[in-house]
């Protein structure tokens, strides 16, 4: 004992470094072990399918049936979300890519656009509406705002602010007409509920409409958008080529949407046909970059940064 005890000072520290060996080699192999299953993960992330969000309202349809029950089925995760929520997965990275409120691209960190998609209208787009119970709108002192809506709420303040002259009172409130007009004048309302609720006794306003008759140019409400660091990954989505096999099979959304929304054939056929646009022409680009301007003016959107596509 008194010899272990005698022994000299780096004698001990070199059987202490010794003594350690066993530790480092295992500290090496599990981070090792760590690494490599950063590296599986990461590759599997990387082949697993693209996660989007998007509404099932009709508007939406043509642009999601490829994924849901046409030629694309499987090919990404798609999360059923309102548009308002759809901004929020985006921005909360839960899904790589949304067909979101096109106001939000003004309002997110880091997010690009996929051009040329869009859900959009060249004069009347009849699902974004506003129904008031008063004769005018220079009567209307409280509006209550459907809760999915973004880039309509804004589109309604900027009309009242800028062309009217005047603002009312603002709420959020669920999507019933009935509800909302408890207590208020006018009720903004969006997608499937704008199109298939009561209008006795109410004036509805086409904000499409609206919007044309104060500018003459058309209005974008939703595109595609993704976060610039995942991009690469979902670039692997052929948006546009859903698009156009969604349109191409019309009449299959007509049909399936038919006994939801309870109108006729002919009208849901004429909304996808004729009111809604799919693909940003001209007009509708500079409509964008006029509400765009007009929402930096009036305080809706906190900077105005340019355009940015995943082409880009």
């Amino acid at each position: 004992m008194v010899a272990q005890l005698d022994k000299p000072r780096h004698a001990r520290l070199r059987f202490a470094s010794c003594g350690s060996t066993c530790r480092c080699a295992s500290i090496r192999r599990n981070h090792q072990r760590y690494l490599l299953e950063k590296v599986i993960n990461l590759q599997t992330t990387e082949r697993a399918a693209p996660r989007i969000a998007a509404s099932s309202y009709l508007n939406t349809a043509p642009l999601i049936w490829s994924f849901t029950k046409g030629s694309r089925r499987g090919e990404v995760s798609l999360t059923d979300a309102v548009p308002g929520r759809c901004a929020s997965l985006l921005a909360h990275g839960e899904v790589d890519a949304a067909l979101v409120p096109v106001i939000e691209y003004q309002r997110l960190p880091d997010v690009v656009l996929v051009p040329d998609v869009c859900v959009g209208s060249r004069r009347q787009v009849r699902s974004v509406v506003l129904a008031i119970k008063v004769d005018d709108l220079k009567d209307v002192r409280r509006i209550a705002l459907d809760e999915s809506s973004r880039t309509s709420a804004a589109l309604l303040k900027i009309i009242f602010r800028e062309f009217l002259g005047f603002e009312p009172e603002w709420s959020s409130c669920a999507p019933d007409v009935g509800q909302m007009l408890l207590g208020n004048d006018g009720a903004l309302i969006i997608g499937d509920p704008g199109m298939t609720f009561a209008r006795e006794n109410l004036r509805v306003f086409d904000m499409a409409e609206l919007w044309r008759q104060h500018t003459g140019l058309g209005f974008v409400f939703a595109m595609w958008m993704m976060r610039d660091h995942v991009k690469a990954r979902a670039q692997r989505i052929d948006f546009a080529g859903a698009r156009d096999e969604g349109l191409a099979r019309a009449e299959e959304i007509v049909a399936f949407y038919e006994p939801l929304l309870r109108l006729s054939r002919e009208e849901l056929r004429s909304y996808l046909t004729e009111n809604i646009s799919f693909s940003p022409d001209d007009e509708m680009r500079a409509g964008m970059d006029l509400y765009f301007k007009l929402a930096h003016k009036y305080r809706l959107i906190p900077d105005l940064k340019p355009l940015k596509t995943i082409e880009a």
